[in-house]
């Protein structure tokens, strides 16, 4: 089953940019995911294609509005559609190692980009859109943000990396972060592999990157660590 994201974007010439190189754009090539890109602006109904006004209540900036992003998302995304329907947003659930699983586990994703200060809440309510965050920061619009989630997803598709166990030993999907990598040469400016790596002993190599991921993330993301059994 192929993947299919559509992206309703006021920039649609930014799209697949990195995604259409390197494995990614091969797998786009050869159909394990399709993707389309959908100028919002095609949905507008004055001469001027007009997507934005100003906020009720006053303040700064411009909304874009629920009637015309509605007409996009039922265009591209009509009753019976199964794919959830996205909106790249700061004020989004974070963006999880886990909800990249379950979208890879599904037909594809409906994908928002937001401009300006926002989106008309009603048409976030009405269409039932599911806000998504990569961060705590502000971008200029959801697409940045539409390709990093569509990175994430597409790598993990059937097929996609040659090696599967390769996105089965990563940061944050056993809950930690993932261990320091080593490879040749055997020694660096001075700093050599560690012993244990080199030993051959796949329980000790095992018990080694457990630790490590366990002491990385106990310095850089303690969060992570309150769901998780550490070793003794």
């Amino acid at each position: 089953m192929t993947f299919k994201a559509s992206v309703l974007t006021l920039y649609p010439e930014i799209f697949p940019g990195g995604l259409g190189l390197s494995l990614a754009g091969r797998a786009l090539e050869v159909g394990t995911w399709s993707l389309e890109a959908i100028q919002i602006r095609d949905f507008a109904s004055d001469r001027h294609h007009t997507v934005d006004d100003t906020p009720a209540g006053g303040g700064a900036g411009m909304v874009m509005r629920a009637d015309v992003l509605a007409k996009a998302i039922d265009h591209t995304s009509p009753a019976g559609d199964p794919r959830p329907r996205l909106l790249m947003s700061p004020r989004g659930k974070p963006l999880t190692q886990a909800r990249v699983r379950e979208l890879v586990a599904g037909p594809g994703a409906v994908i928002v980009c937001g401009r300006f200060e926002g989106v008309d809440q009603r048409l976030i309510e009405a269409r039932g859109l599911e806000e998504v965050s990569i961060g705590d920061f502000i971008l200029s619009g959801g697409e940045p943000a539409a390709l990093v989630l569509l990175d994430a997803v597409v790598r993990l598709l059937p097929g996609v990396m040659g090696n599967a166990v390769s996105g089965e030993e990563e940061s944050f999907e056993n809950g930690l972060l993932e261990h320091p990598h080593y490879t040749r040469p055997q020694e660096f400016e001075g700093r050599p592999i560690p012993d244990v790596l080199v030993s051959g002993n796949h329980k000790k190599i095992a018990a080694w990157r457990r630790a490590e991921s366990e002491k990385l993330t106990r310095e850089r993301r303690p969060d992570l660590l309150a769901a998780q059994p550490l070793a003794k």
